[in-house]
This record gives structure tokens, C-alpha cells and sequence, in this order.
């Protein structure tokens, strides 16, 4: 026997790959927790052993290969592209040697010295989240450049049984759509090319059984830690599984590697869980509180509720206005004031200004300062937006320096949102920029940047014409980074016209995401939902808006718009001064009750789930303490709704059950009594999780647009 089995094992998952010095490594097992003595045949064959050479096939066996290359054989997706001025495309990347950093971490390294090439692929599963992380490094040790057309961070083989994909689709407004369909007989891929994560396809996917659920059934996740362009695959194996790929879209020419040089890919983290979607959820959540969020000072504190000042007042900075603002904020327990776009100069609409970062002179002649030290003395922090990769033409930057943004000699400029993109990775542009935003942060006592991307990226080309799209992102990275480290107890917030960049890439930098433009309440509930699958609630901005809704023109009343909102980062984007007094009251007690509540919900764990009847629940719990949202978002689908039950409680003890909120009336005639939920009402009604998991929790049948609020102790 000459193979051996590397092994990385988690709480629940086991990773198997074997490896033999000489020949490509190859997947034996990643899935459910393997016992010590469970991996006897894989010890005792090899993977091409326990194969025959199919008829009219070339005469080389393997398994399913950590890293395939292209033109040696592999019939499938190759994870590298290469050649040099177009010669030597064909690579075969094969085991050197393996090193083992720690229990759960190996890194394998690859060499192909026909083609000089050098590949490390890092491989680590924490014990804690069940996660496992995934990336390369390609070295170019030839003489002369490498062109790379395509490099994944690996090959990731799925469990055979899993032959259904779940992602994520939409458009502005619209984000987070949940999607689940048949992987088809040739494959699956999705690509990305907007120059941000995208609101269309952002860098996800799930692999899923035709009988796993949300809490039962055996899937898989996959995130990529990446804010750019970006492509997954789904590969079919001659065997009828499936590989998965997931990597960058490369450019032409934007990875291409001098001598000696070195490309790294982006890392793909991967969650496998025996419990359904639910299970890939909790380990996503885990692995982001534990290991991807920095929170200023090293640990979160409560997540300050907001006040954005956008669907306020837009682009009409009057500093009085805002002054009554803020205190009718203060009174109603809003402990952040967020200054949205149009303080700079010219900023009187989205044509002019962006680039120029500094207070307007007719609006603020005064500056800042006395609109923050109002807010300040009211208790309250204050954040700033701003737009610091994009420039108007009609800006003091773009009339100086026209050359900085992105774009192709010759050809006519692409506006969107009539903006430009300045190329960050010049050097002169992000010192530029850096001390703009220095100077702001350094000159006021500002504790948040809401930081907006308001298109996607076109012509992205630098000044030597070259494809800039991934430098552009890496350059993003560097400079949020550079302020981060000047400015370490600022939070910043990403936005890009909603959840147009929202990815474990800039969570790594944000410790917020705008999840969307939209703040109807009715279509939030499929988009927060959607968004929870992949990050957890207290990094998932969620706002009151005003009625009629920005985005959609619908109405809802006030109660549902804040029972949906308080499942996230709680927030209001809403002018104040113009509700009814009764209107505020009602927002005062609902973000009184998101405070009281806001430790379990986010700090808890987080379960979602759906019932037959069309109903949507949201649960969060923390020890003994739980609290959880049922949501009838469209006209009920039955006349008596049966019990609700909830999975996630199983094997819990015995609970005190209270209905503590509810927006919206019971669909039930008018003389229809409800002594059950008069008793919860009240002193609340007691059950143990076994009763709630198994039989289920009684609930009325609720109009369209209704939320029923209940909170759960341990009793």
C-alpha cells in the first residue's frame, strides 16, 4: 500500500482525501463524522483500485481529483487554465509532499515541473463550526509569464445523494431570492461579472437530497469569501456525483503571472450538515461570529438601534430639520444617527458631487460639528455615508483628475447612476481618498461609515489598459483595511444599492450589510429570510420604513412594519416629525421590546422555517431564553391553521409560552372567542419542546400582512 488517507475531522464532518506522493489526490469521503475505525477499505484500496476502465475510455483510472487539470486525461472542468503566449495548455498537477500545520488543518502540495508550476491548496476544518475552509496558491516558476485564464480554489467532491442545487437569485429590491431545482444531466454553473458580488447571484450555493428539508436530510453549503466577479460549477463525475467548483471569473489577462510570481484565490468554506438547510445555516452563523467579524474593542456589543435619515429627507439637508430629527429619534430610543448622501457639496440630487467628501458650505456652513454635537448630546452616536469609490463628472475630483476613474481609451464613457468608478489601485486615487475620509473620521466624532457601491463595474480598465476588475476588489479591501487600522473603533456598514455586495469577503472588513433598498415590509420577509441562510441577524440591516413603501408604493401598517424589522439590526428610515403621535408610540414600544430582546436575537441561535399552510416563522434562542416570529405574509391558505411546529425545540425542557406582540387582526368572524390566546396574552400558557417540536404550537389563522410575536423562557 503506497496511498494514505489524510483526515480532518470536525464535530460532525470527516474529510477523507487520499494522497500518494507522484499522483494527483483525490476525495475518499466528506460528509457525516467518521469513527476512528470507520475508513478500513479506504486505508486498504485505492480509489482507482475499486474501478474498471470503462469501454471507449482512455486507459487511466482515478478518483474525484482535490484539483483536476485540463488536456491530461480529466475529462471534467479542470480547476486551471494556463498557458504561456498560448503554448503548453495542458497540466498535470501531482502530490509533492504533504504538511500538517495542526490536527485539523493540511496543506498539499502540488508540482507539475513539465509545465514549472507549483500549487499549494490550504485545507482546514474548525472543530467548532464544522466548516471547512478551502484555497490555492499558484506559483509560476518557468522562465517567462503564465497566462491564467480560470483558477478555482479546488474541487470539492458532493456527496452522491445530493443531486439538488439552492441559490440565490434577484435583482435591486428584490435580493435574496431562495431558489431550488434539479442539478441537470450536463451540470450547473453560475458566473458573476458585475464587479461586486451582485444582487443576481451572489457567491453561494447549497447541494440538497430530494428529501432534505429544513431540519432533516443531508446538505451541504458553500460561501466564497470574495466581493467581485466570481463563478461556481457543479461538475458531473463519471460516477453521477458531482464536484463543486467555486473560484473567481477571471478577466482576460487580469491574473496573468510574471516569473516568480504567485496568485492566491479566494477562499471557499464549506458547511456539510446531516440536519438539513438548517444545520448549514447554524454552522455559516458560527463560523462568521467566530472567525470572520472583527467588532471593534474584540467582541460585539449591543447592536445600536439606527436612525438613517434617506427616506426622511433624501437629498433636502435643512440642519433644523435634522436637529428635530434626531431628538424625536432620541425620544423614541434610537441610539444611532446615520447621516445619509446629500451633505457634500452639490449634492442636491444623484448628479453632482460624489468625489468632493467634504460638509457643504450652503448646507452646513458650519460644517458637521454642530449637527453632531446635537445628536451627541441627545445619547446618541452618529454615522456618516458616503460613496468613496465612485466620482461625478459634474465633481471638483472628476474636473482635476479625469483620468482616475475607470474606463477604455477611445471609447465612450458607461455611467451608471451618472457615476463613475475610480480606479482604486493607482495609488495616487486611494491615498486620495484615504485622506479624505481620514480627515472626516479624525475631525468628528463620527463611530460609523454607511459605505455605498451604486453600480456595477464597466469599462474596468487601468490606465494601462488592462482588465482591473479584480484589482479593483483587492484594492477596496486594502483601503477599508487602511482605515479600519487609523480608525479601529469605526464600524462600517456595506451597502451597494442594497445587497449588492454582501459576502464573507467584506463582512471580514464591515461588521454590517445593508440587505436591501427595500424596505417593504411584505417583500422584506422573503428577502431577510433568504439573507439568513447565509449570515446572521445582527450583521442584517433591517429597517422601518415609511408607508407608502420607497420601493414598491404599498402600504403596511406600522406594527408590521416593525415586527419584521426587529428580526435583524433593528433601524428607522422614516421621517418622524410627519408620523401620527400614535404611529410613533407604537415604533417607541417596538423598539423598547427589540432592546429587551436584541441578546437573543443576536447573539442566539437562528432557525427558519415554513409551514404548510404558507406561514413563515423565524426563531431565535440563547439558553433559556427564546423568542419567534410568525408571519403571515399573503392571504391564509387554510380556514383553521393547524399547530405550528418547531424542530429546533426538540429535546428541550419545559417552556413558559406568552404572545408579547402581533401586528394585524385574526381572520375569524367577530363574535369568535379565543380564550387560548387571551391565556397567552396573559400569564402565558406552559409546554415543553417536545410538544412544540412534535405536535406544535397552536396559532389563529392571521389576515395578509401579519406578524404574531411570542417570547419563550425556560419554565
Amino acid at each position: 500500500m503506497t496511498h494514505q488517507i489524510l483526515r480532518l475531522d470536525g464535530r460532525h464532518s470527516t474529510v477523507c482525501i487520499e494522497t500518494e506522493a507522484g499522483a494527483a489526490p483525490v476525495w475518499r469521503h466528506y460528509g457525516a463524522r467518521l469513527g476512528e475505525t470507520a475508513a478500513g477499505l479506504m486505508s486498504a484500496f485505492e480509489a482507482a483500485g475499486l474501478r474498471r476502465l470503462a469501454p471507449a475510455s482512455l486507459d487511466r483510472l482515478g478518483g474525484a481529483p482535490v484539483f483536476p487539470c485540463f488536456g491530461n486525461g480529466w475529462p471534467g472542468a479542470p480547476a486551471l487554465r494556463a498557458s504561456r503566449d498560448g503554448r503548453g495548455p495542458v497540466q498535470d498537477l501531482v502530490l509533492d509532499r504533504v504538511e500538517r500545520p495542526g490536527p485539523q488543518r493540511a496543506v498539499l502540495h502540488l508540482a507539475d515541473p513539465v509545465s514549472a508550476l507549483a500549487v499549494r491548496i490550504f485545507l482546514e476544518l474548525c472543530p467548532c463550526c464544522d466548516v471547512l475552509s478551502v484555497r490555492a496558491e499558484l506559483d509560476n516558476l518557468g522562465p517567462g509569464p503564465l497566462r491564467v485564464d480560470a483558477l478555482a480554489a479546488a474541487s470539492v467532491a458532493v456527496p452522491p445523494g445530493l443531486q439538488e442545487v439552492g441559490s440565490h437569485t434577484g435583482q435591486w429590491a428584490h435580493e435574496f431570492q431562495w431558489r431550488r431545482e434539479p442539478v441537470p444531466a450536463a451540470g450547473w454553473c453560475r458566473e458573476n461579472r458585475t464587479g461586486r458580488s451582485s444582487h443576481a447571484a451572489p457567491p453561494a450555493c447549497f447541494l440538497l437530497g430530494p428529501a432534505t428539508g429544513e431540519f432533516a436530510g443531508e446538505a451541504l453549503g458553500c460561501q466564497l469569501a470574495w466581493s467581485g466577479n466570481h463563478r461556481f460549477a457543479l461538475d458531473r463525475h463519471d460516477d453521477g456525483s458531482l464536484l463543486l467548483q467555486a473560484g473567481e471569473w477571471l478577466a482576460p489577462g487580469e491574473a496573468d503571472l510574471e516569473a516568480g510570481a504567485t496568485l492566491a484565490t479566494p477562499a471557499m468554506h464549506l458547511a456539510w450538515s446531516g440536519r438539513g438547510l438548517d444545520g448549514v445555516s447554524a454552522a455559516f452563523h458560527r463560523f462568521a461570529r467566530r472567525h470572520v467579524l472583527r467588532w471593534p474593542g474584540g467582541a460585539m456589543r449591543p447592536r445600536p438601534v439606527h436612525l438613517n435619515t434617506w427616506e426622511a429627507v433624501y437629498f433636502d439637508h435643512d440642519p433644523e430639520t435634522l436637529r428635530g430629527l434626531a431628538s424625536q429619534a432620541a425620544a423614541l430610543g434610537v441610539e444611532r444617527f446615520v447621516l445619509d448622501d446629500g451633505w457634500f457639496p452639490a449634492r442636491n440630487h444623484d448628479r453632482a458631487g460624489l468625489g468632493d467628501w467634504r460638509p457643504d458650505p450652503c448646507k452646513y456652513p458650519e460644517g458637521l460639528g454642530p449637527l453632531i454635537a446635537h445628536v451627541r448630546a441627545l445619547g446618541m452616536e452618529f454615522g456618516l455615508w458616503v460613496e468613496p469609490e465612485m466620482v461625478n463628472p459634474d465633481s471638483g475630483l472628476f474636473r482635476a483628475h479625469p483620468e482616475w476613474a475607470l474606463q477604455v481609451e477611445g471609447r465612450p464613457l458607461v455611467l451608471g447612476r451618472h457615476q463613475l468608478v475610480l480606479d482604486l489601485s493607482r495609488p495616487e486615487v486611494a491615498d486620495d481618498l484615504f485622506a479624505q475620509l481620514d480627515a472626516l473620521l479624525a475631525g468628528h466624532p463620527i463611530t460609523y461609515l454607511k459605505w455605498d457601491m451604486n453600480r456595477d463595474l464597466a469599462q474596468a480598465c487601468d490606465g494601462s489598459g488592462r482588465a482591473a476588475w479584480r484589482n479593483q476588489t483587492l484594492a477596496f479591501y486594502a483601503l477599508l483595511d487602511r482605515l479600519r487600522e487609523r480608525h479601529p473603533q469605526v464600524e462600517i456598514e456595506s451597502c451597494a444599492s442594497g445587497g449588492g455586495r454582501a459576502d464573507l469577503g467584506v463582512l471580514a472588513r464591515a461588521t454590517r450589510i445593508w440587505t436591501s433598498d427595500n424596505n417593504d415590509a411584505a417583500a422584506r420577509v422573503a428577502i431577510q429570510s433568504g439573507a439568513l441562510r447565509l449570515f446572521p441577524p445582527e450583521v442584517l440591516g433591517a429597517h422601518v420604513g415609511p408607508a407608502p413603501a420607497h420601493a414598491t408604493g404599498r402600504v403596511q401598517g406600522i406594527d408590521f412594519r416593525c415586527a419584521v424589522a426587529c428580526f435583524g439590526h433593528m433601524g428607522v428610515e422614516a421621517n418622524l416629525l410627519a408620523m401620527a403621535p400614535e404611529e410613533r408610540a407604537a415604533l417607541g414600544g417596538w423598539l423598547a421590546f427589540h432592546k429587551q430582546w436584541r441578546g437573543v436575537l443576536h447573539g442566539g441561535a437562528f432557525h427558519q422555517g415554513t409551514s404548510p399552510s404558507g406561514l413563515v416563522w423565524w426563531l431565535a434562542q440563547a439558553g433559556d431564553r427564546a423568542v419567534l416570529a410568525v408571519i403571515t405574509p399573503d392571504p391564509p391558505g387554510f380556514g383553521c391553521e393547524p399547530p405550528l411546529r418547531l424542530p429546533p425545540l426538540g429535546g428541550t425542557g419545559g417552556w413558559r409560552v406568552r404572545l408579547v406582540k402581533q401586528a394585524g387582526k385574526p381572520r375569524a368572524r367577530a363574535e369568535a372567542g379565543s380564550p387560548w390566546l387571551d391565556a397567552l396574552r396573559g400569564g402565558g400558557a406552559w409546554t415543553t419542546g417536545e410538544e412544540l417540536a412534535l405536535v406544535g404550537l397552536p396559532v389563529p389563522v392571521m389576515n395578509a400582512e401579519s406578524v404574531l410575536v411570542f417570547t419563550l423562557e425556560a419554565d
